[in-house]
């Protein structure tokens, strides 16, 4: 069984595993909380669309201080890289924008069109929530959306974020 990692392990760990990957297309991973490398597959161009609608609609409806594709580190899960987030822009001053973030900003959207990641996606809205995140939103392969906080599952967006999302994208 191997050993948890303390953030400052993870992060060093995170940076060696993606030395290049933002300047020479390699392919980015998450961490789990033991250090381990778990691939992160680069999104596909539907995928991309509906990532980017979504960051449009929440800096337009919440503010510009919306990111795609950011690596945060969580509590007790390692570092993930959700597919959209957002904070306000206090929290975004002072960070390293070539690490990843060290906490999980207010927001964090998980898109699962062509991801392998549906069965650990309770894992992963649990880790954004413990670790600071105020809600997650989740985007299933439908296009139906579901809204988390720390006291469960929500009928809308705490944030007061609307997504319309166009059905073309989706397994419908």
């Amino acid at each position: 069984m191997s050993t948890l990692l303390a953030q400052d392990g993870l992060v060093a760990t995170w940076c060696r595993i993606n030395a290049g990957a933002e300047s020479g297309g390699l392919q980015c991973s998450e961490l789990n909380a033991h250090g381990e490398a778990v691939p992160h597959a680069h999104p596909s161009a539907r995928r991309q669309i509906v990532m980017t609608d979504i960051y449009c609609q929440i800096a337009e409806q919440i503010g510009h201080v919306a990111a795609m594709s950011v690596a945060v580190t969580t509590r007790s899960f390692g570092i993930r890289v959700p597919d959209v987030v957002w904070m306000p822009p206090e929290k975004w001053d002072g960070i390293d924008r070539d690490r990843p973030v060290p906490f999980v900003p207010d927001l964090c959207v998980e898109v699962l069109l062509d991801r392998s990641v549906c069965q650990d996606i309770a894992q992963r809205v649990s880790a954004y929530l413990e670790s600071g995140a105020r809600e997650v939103i989740v985007v299933d392969q439908l296009g139906e959306l579901q809204f988390w906080g720390v006291d469960g599952a929500r009928q809308v967006s705490s944030h007061g974020i609307t997504l319309s999302l166009e059905p073309q994208y989706f397994n419908v």
